[in-house]
């Protein structure tokens, strides 16, 4: 029988909709959830609102600490549980799911951490006056109400990201999670809430239709507004915020690795097929280009596609599973198209480009496709990885640089000078050495330049963004 989820936001009891969250492999209703209406958004906010309006009920830091330590402890208590909740609704492979619940685990103690250690700062002031002095010093406060719309290929720990951060500073926050994966971020604010979190402190949205999630995140009531999404809706929803409402937006990339001449291709091609397969691409700083110099082109991608073919692809909550379904049947055929486009094109196929049952698609290498096919200039969000050949590294380097998207990138090396240089050269917030551009930890800065997005997330961070930086001067006389 499928799970019910109630509406967790201020507003009327009677219910508009419900929304059936389906399994991408099985294609079995798993649960339904209760989704709001204009009145309920209209209420969420004016909560949200008024808690935060209403400073003699501000949560001080020790019992924001207190409430996510124990989140953390009761996240952890129910590890098994949390990833294969995760792994059903989103379709994230199971051994990677677990790492998932981990990561929350660690980040909702990242974000107690932080605040205990993140203080103000004493501002110098010049005082030529000997009969008077200025002392200034600062301290954090809370933004106001912070608006978090999610995406679904970290179901939990995105949730972690942003909600646990709008906790961790003091902000009351309306979540709403993706549509298909909405199930791990009830669970995750149900945990927050046992743990002491008052309700208005913290509510989630499933608004019955675009427009209200529009009219939520552009009222002039939210201060913050934190986005994990395509590129295509955060600009869109950035272009109508409120005036004066801050925003982060995380969007994705169609990440470039370098391979370098001096490589050591048993490290590169583990990373590689990790880093371009893991939760079947769908991961914005998942590996999708790979330049590889043309005297070794051959060996690295016939390996890399062997390595590949080897891949268990299926059901995320079996245990053996490496690569499990897409998230729903327009992304398997988009996919596809994409794929088979860049074949007819020219691109030389090596393995997959084939559908699976159950929303799955087979790991894809393609050799050289041209640098205008849709899967060289656009984030795929799939099982795919490119490899293209090249003579001056000059040349990689520049089209690595080439597209309108900049966020993380890679190398691998075995010469410390190259690294750096390359380092250097490439257009991106972060550039790994000997690692894949998908390796991640949540205190890192994390960020989309250019069209891929806005800001700096990671835990700190985020929190910093949601927080003021409030300013005293103190005059004293003598």
């Amino acid at each position: 029988m499928a799970e019910e989820f109630g509406l967790m936001l201020a507003g009327p009891s009677t219910l508009v909709g419900e929304l059936d969250v389906v399994n991408p492999y099985s294609g079995e209703t798993i649960a339904r959830v209760d989704q709001c209406g204009e009145a309920h958004i209209e209420a969420a906010l004016a909560l949200a609102h008024q808690t935060f309006k209403r400073k003699s009920g501000w949560l001080s830091l020790q019992e924001r600490a207190a409430i996510l330590q124990r989140a953390a402890d009761a996240v952890d208590s129910r590890h098994e549980e949390l990833a294969r909740g995760a792994a059903s609704e989103g379709g994230k492979p199971l051994i990677d799911s677990r790492v998932e619940v981990t990561r929350a685990v660690e980040g909702l103690r990242m974000c107690a951490e932080h605040i205990t250690n993140h203080t103000g700062e004493v501002v110098p002031l010049k005082n030529d006056n000997a009969q008077t002095r200025r002392i200034g010093f600062t301290q954090r406060e809370p933004i106001g109400v912070v608006v978090a719309v999610s995406a679904f290929n970290h179901p939990l720990n995105l949730i972690v990201h942003q909600v646990g951060a709008a906790v961790a500073a003091g902000c009351p926050v309306i979540v709403k999670p993706a549509r298909n994966t909405p199930l791990s971020c009830f669970r995750l604010v149900k945990i927050l809430r046992e743990a002491g979190l008052p309700e208005a402190w913290c509510q989630v949205a499933i608004p019955e239709a675009t427009d209200l999630a529009t009219a939520l995140v552009t009222d002039p009531r939210v201060a913050f507004f934190s986005f994990i999404g395509s590129a295509k809706v955060g600009w869109m929803l950035r272009s109508k915020l409120a005036d004066g409402t801050r925003c982060a937006l995380e969007h994705g990339g169609v990440a470039p690795v370098i391979i370098e001449q001096s490589a050591n291709l048993e490290r590169a091609l583990p990373a590689i097929l990790k880093g371009g397969f893991y939760h079947a691409g769908q991961v914005c700083v998942s590996v999708q280009r790979v330049y590889v110099p043309n005297a070794i082109l051959k060996n690295f991608s016939s390996r890399l596609a062997e390595a590949a073919q080897q891949l268990v692809v299926g059901d995320s909550l079996d245990d053996k599973t490496e690569v499990g379904p897409l998230i729903e049947a327009a992304e398997v055929e988009r996919i596809h198209n994409w794929i088979s486009e860049a074949v007819e094109q020219g691109a030389q196929l090596l393995c997959g480009g084939k559908t699976l049952t159950n929303n799955c698609y087979q790991p894809t290498v393609l050799v050289n496709p041209p640098a205008t096919a849709k899967v060289s200039t656009e984030e795929i969000f799939g099982p795919l990885v490119c490899v293209y050949g090249y003579d001056d590294v000059e040349q990689a380097i520049e089209a690595a640089n080439g597209l309108d998207v900049a966020f993380q990138a890679a190398v691998f090396t075995q010469d410390v000078d190259r690294a750096f240089s390359l380092y250097g050269k490439l257009d991106a917030a972060t550039v790994m050495i000997n690692d894949h551009t998908a390796f991640r930890q949540d205190n890192m800065p994390f960020a989309g330049l250019r069209h891929s997005g806005l800001g700096v997330g990671g835990i700190g961070h985020t929190i910093s963004d949601m927080q003021i930086e409030k300013l005293m001067v103190l005059k004293i006389s003598e």
